[in-house]
């Protein structure tokens, strides 16, 4: 750097310094008064809803999960079969004859 840019910063600096003395030398102990406490995050009023919020939230979606279920009476297992129907004997049909018959005569030769 050139020496007289190094000047020139000195010099603004020496005026900084010197402005903000001059400011901090019209404060006195009679202006300044003391500062309340920190009080640290709260449960606020907006905490508490968006808590409130979100638990109402997770238990809308258990019972959207669970509703299925409940409406269909539980798991899903295959119900009780019926007994099944007794077996017949199954027969040959019986012939009636339409023309009555009689004694069948035999002819011999």
């Amino acid at each position: 750097m050139r020496p007289d840019a190094e000047d020139r910063r000195r010099a603004t600096e020496d005026r900084l310094r010197a402005a903000l003395a001059a400011r901090a030398a019209l404060v006195t102990h009679h202006d300044l008064r003391p500062e309340e406490p920190p009080r640290g995050r709260g449960w606020g009023v907006r905490r508490v809803r968006r808590v409130a919020l979100a638990a109402l939230g997770v238990a809308a979606a258990v019972v959207v999960m669970c509703l299925p279920v409940l409406l269909s009476g539980g798991a899903q297992a295959p119900g009780p079969v019926p007994p099944a129907d007794t077996p017949g004997v199954s027969e040959p049909p019986v012939v009636v004859p339409t023309h009555p018959t009689g004694p069948s005569v035999q002819t011999s030769s």
